[in-house]
């Protein structure tokens, strides 16, 4: 199984703001720490805001911010928002399916239970899990100095 690119920077975007908590960031800054595309930040910002994990304003002085408490911000809640439904082979997708051998297959009943067992792991984290090494963290995404 593997995360879409925008999960991975839906969940950078938010590390980001939990080491960054004393004061508003904006896009441009987090693309450049992260040397990602600003374009797909802004998608991605975007659709965080609209579920609820941040909080944009918009002119000077503008930009993101946490809108919850890291501790308060589940994994597993994140991952399922930017994934939606898992379909991790054909027969998870009832409208598309062709595979001849579903009605009699056990295959779908072992992927639901990895599925499953992936996000009972993801719930158990929250964002404040994931930034325990703040102050590490924060080192690596600092701006560079000018060595002027």
């Amino acid at each position: 199984m593997q995360l879409t690119y925008y999960t991975d920077y839906s969940l950078r975007v938010l590390m980001y703001l939990a080491i960054r908590r004393d004061r508003i960031a904006n896009i441009s800054e987090i693309a450049d720490r992260y040397e990602i595309s600003r374009n797909h930040l802004v998608k991605v910002v975007h659709n965080l805001s609209r579920g609820g994990f941040i909080k944009s304003y918009r002119g000077k002085g503008g930009g993101i911010e946490l809108a919850r408490a890291p501790g308060q911000i589940n994994i597993g809640e994140v991952v399922r928002y930017t994934e939606g439904p898992l379909k991790p082979v054909e027969c998870f997708d009832v409208e598309r399916n062709r595979c001849i051998i579903t009605d009699v297959c056990g295959l779908a009943g072992v992927i639901a239970e990895a599925c499953d067992s992936f996000f009972s792991t993801l719930d158990r984290y929250t964002l404040a899990d994931l930034v325990k090494r703040r102050d590490r963290l924060g080192k690596v995404l600092a701006p560079p100095t000018s060595l002027n």
